[in-house]
């Protein structure tokens, strides 16, 4: 099992946790020293303690979060073996909480346009390094994704686990990995060759869904965006294996990238000009949107909030004698209209938009957060609470330095070369123990082959 680390300690996980002192709690901070029980200056009683039931102890654990988790392992050996106990991971899906926190990568942007060289490989380990973020607590975390092969990016995410794509052109390859356990399952290729396209992934209970979308290989130096393949599993038997396809939208130009899942559908922006494009899952039907003030937009991007579509986008009116600022709308029920529901406090607008400087930004979100990155400057983030009503800058990154090859806890990160960039790009994720469609999964489970 590779890094998982807290800054700023550094750890394995889940062998060798530093045991915390009763000083210490797991986020650094003094606590009391000693708890009184009876007036004693007792820490435990054992008496006590020793005699609670092993069903009730394993309901209190599952309620732990990721790092607490991994740390009680160190306590005893039945501890470090809960995380291969059937019974206790059925109890970990019923009763742990969702937790909206967000997987950060090193954005990597090849710099050609179509095929890499297939005899290139970028200089020492390659390993893939991802950063988990806890809004709650404002904390970062390190994850290594060392079982990842070279040349896989990751792409979205959904119930736990990370989708990664294969980067060269052709058929697709596609992992699905949850980096907590290091498990790692190997998706069938799609069946049409593309570059660079855009991705949704969305698990429940008892179904996963993918959709495959845009920069279609129409010979090889082009590509246009062209069909929609999709990927389907449910647990009612039924498959529908990339044998579902269908036409994008004419004219359409989304960037390749991420797509959003709200409600059965997945999202992606279009541009020239804005608008919104929404891809039916049940029906395997696109349709088109009209975005809000989209002739007054820059940087627009779509996230899921507390389960409604929010577009959130700066606005820029240069004739007209309205303030510049910074804007979140949702769309409503019927599916074509947005409400304005938020919008950046003008001070603190004024000092974003200093920072900013006409580079742009990105935008994920996931239930009640909102996170606003910077483009070209990774120390640089907003988080917006939808419930709070409040917006706080994010502690920047520990693990991400200006040098693009630089060590994150042991492992070497190196997206020079080949790569350029160095931004931050990330997902909502749900860091989960186990998979809540594992069965299913566990069907498609092949020998792992190096795609390499």
């Amino acid at each position: 099992m590779e890094a998982f680390h807290h800054a700023p300690i550094s750890f394995h996980f889940p062998y060798a946790f530093p045991v915390p002192t009763p000083t210490t709690n797991f986020l650094g901070t003094t606590t009391a020293p000693n708890l009184s029980i009876n007036g004693s200056d007792t820490w435990m009683d054992s008496r006590i303690w020793s005699r609670l039931p092993h069903r009730l102890i394993d309901r209190i654990v599952a309620f732990l979060p990721p790092p607490a988790f991994f740390r009680a392992r160190a306590v005893c050996k039945r501890f470090y073996g809960l995380l291969y106990s059937t019974h206790f991971l059925e109890l970990y899906l019923q009763v742990s909480p969702q937790r909206h926190w967000f997987i950060f990568f090193k954005q990597k942007v090849p710099r050609n346009n179509i095929y890499k060289n297939n005899n290139s490989t970028n200089a020492g380990s390659n390993s893939v390094e991802g950063y988990l973020f806890d809004p709650d607590n404002l904390s970062w975390y390190g994850l290594s994704f060392a079982l990842i092969p070279q040349g896989f990016s990751p792409v979205s995410s959904s119930g736990g686990l990370i989708c990664f794509v294969s980067d060269e052109a052709g058929s697709k390859n596609i992992l699905l990995c949850n980096p907590l356990v290091g498990s790692i399952i190997p998706l069938p290729p799609t069946l049409r060759p593309r570059l660079f396209p855009s991705i949704g992934l969305t698990i429940t209970n008892s179904s996963i869904d993918l959709a495959v979308a845009g920069d279609d290989l129409i010979s090889p130096y082009a590509v246009k965006n062209l069909t929609t393949e999709s990927f389907h599993i449910d647990g009612n038997g039924f498959y529908s294996i990339w044998g579902t396809t269908s036409s994008l939208p004419r004219l359409c130009s989304f960037e390749s990238g991420k797509m959003v899942h709200v409600q059965g559908r997945f999202y992606c922006m279009n541009f020239s000009p804005f608008s919104v494009l929404s891809y039916d899952i049940g029906t395997n039907n696109w349709s088109k949107i009209q975005a809000p003030m989209r002739r007054f937009l820059r940087s627009p991007s779509l996230v899921e909030g507390n389960g409604r579509l929010v577009l959130v986008a700066a606005v820029e009116k240069s004739k007209l004698n309205v303030p510049r600022s910074l804007r979140l709308w949702a769309l409503q029920d019927c599916g074509t209209m947005w409400v304005e529901i938020e919008r950046m406090p003008q001070q603190l607008y004024v000092q974003f938009a200093e920072l900013e400087n006409g580079q742009g930004f990105n935008c994920v979100g996931h239930g009640e957060f909102v996170v606003i990155m910077i483009k070209n400057n990774s120390d640089k983030a907003l988080l917006f609470d939808f419930c709070k009503k409040r917006w706080l800058w994010i502690p920047p990154c520990p693990f991400v330095g200006g040098n693009s090859n630089v060590d994150y806890g042991g492992t070497s990160n190196n997206y020079g070369g080949e790569y350029g960039g160095g931004e931050l790009h990330g997902f909502g994720y749900d860091p989960r123990l186990a998979a809540p469609i594992g069965a299913l999964l566990d069907q498609l489970t092949l020998p792992f082959q190096s795609f390499n």
